[in-house]
């Protein structure tokens, strides 16, 4: 299996490229390394310095089966403030990927999207047939991206899968140089700041609830989701379980304060699964609260 990986060098991707490299695939990485880190970049892999809306991106998929576009200006405050910076990476850099697929013949696109567009959710656990309410720009631009995809992949009959991802976290989730970096999960930087003995930040009260879903078993979503049979669909992925931030807080620390909730956050996010767990034959296996009891083991281990 031959496969590009756009944002390669990132938090979700870097790690989507150690998977397919497990599995014995050949892999080229494509990331401006404007978010992403050459730490993260896996030396198995072709390694290639460029943006995706470069005239030069369609030259790297020649050989090409599957393209996993994970590429992404991510987070939700910085879209509020870089608008059009926002709008050109996520929705003109994935126009550009779809149309440099289908001039290669990749045989199918697994695309990174976000349950950002749900908003506050009508329905918990939240099904993908649930309205779509985008509460910021990042997720306006994740919608439309997908969309495009959808319509565009059926237009020329080149597959395409949207995996909407709900809260990732696990290793590479914070990079204390550049807080814009990756996801910057609230789990990488509440263990983070465990580490170095600092308070927690906790938004309003607290009680807001997130579907935390480890980038270990996102990598495995977006391999069954290119080895499947289907050919276009939207998929959730998260655990299938809400944790309040609360509670992730008091598990790692009784240092904690409490801050102004930011604009545009959902309250809560829980993902419905079972469109994922059919058609793709993939499950959820690390649940964070291990997660988080293992490293504070290894934490106080190390000490």
């Amino acid at each position: 299996m031959k496969s590009l990986v756009t944002g390669g060098a990132g938090f979700i991707g870097s790690h989507l490229v150690d998977y397919l490299l497990e599995k014995g695939a050949e892999v080229t990485i494509v990331d401006n390394l404007s978010t992403g880190s050459g730490d993260n970049i896996n030396t198995g892999a072709r390694f290639i310095e460029d943006d995706i809306n470069n005239e030069n991106f369609s030259s790297y998929l020649q050989g090409c089966d599957f393209v996993f576009h994970v590429a992404a200006l991510p987070r939700i405050s910085p879209s509020f403030d870089q608008r059009f910076e926002h709008h050109v990476a996520n929705i003109d850099g994935t126009l550009n990927v779809i149309e440099a697929c289908m001039r290669q013949g990749v045989k199918k696109i697994v695309y990174s999207g976000s349950s950002a567009v749900y908003g506050q959710p009508e329905e918990t656990p939240t099904p993908e047939s649930c309205l779509i309410a985008p509460l910021n720009p990042y997720s306006l631009q994740k919608f439309t991206a997908e969309q495009y995809g959808l319509l565009i992949g059926r237009h020329i009959g080149l597959p395409f899968v949207s995996l909407r991802y709900f809260n990732p976290y696990g290793p590479r989730s914070y990079n204390p140089e550049n807080e814009y970096s990756a996801y910057s999960s609230v789990i990488g930087i509440f263990q983070h700041r465990v580490a170095n003995g600092e308070p927690l930040d906790v938004t309003g009260d607290g009680s807001q609830l997130r579907d935390f879903i480890h980038v270990r078993d996102l990598a495995h979503a977006n391999v069954c989701a290119a080895m499947s049979e289907t050919d276009f669909g939207i998929f959730n992925v998260g655990f299938g379980k809400a944790r309040a931030v609360i509670e992730i807080a008091n598990m790692l620390s009784s240092k904690i304060n409490f801050i102004h909730p930011r604009a545009g956050e959902a309250s809560i996010t829980l993902a419905d699964i079972s469109l994922a767990r059919e058609h793709l034959s993939w499950e959820p296996t690390i649940d964070v609260v291990d997660y988080l009891k293992e490293w504070l083991k290894n934490s106080l281990i190390s000490e």
